[in-house]
């Protein structure tokens, strides 16, 4: 089953910007995923095990960062 997934990642600091970039550079080097972003979220897309599977290493890896808020929207279908 092929899914689509809305991130949108709030880090709660007064420097935002760089971690946001960095969630989104290491989403961009899989392979099995295809990502859209803009100004507001990032879309991922693709098989939903391996979404998952993928969102929740970086998710986790981002988490790093204390205070770090992420918002997911998930829809059992390819919306690209």
């Amino acid at each position: 089953m092929n899914v689509s997934v809305e991130v949108s990642y709030y880090p709660l600091r007064p420097e935002f910007v760089t971690p946001i970039l960095d969630f989104i550079k290491r989403l961009n080097n899989y392979d099995d995923i295809e990502c859209v972003t803009n100004g507001m979220s990032t879309q991922v897309f693709g098989e939903y095990f391996e979404v998952m599977k993928i969102l929740t290493s970086e998710i986790h890896n981002s988490f790093e960062l204390p205070h770090s808020v992420f918002i997911l929207k998930v829809i059992n279908a390819d919306l690209r």
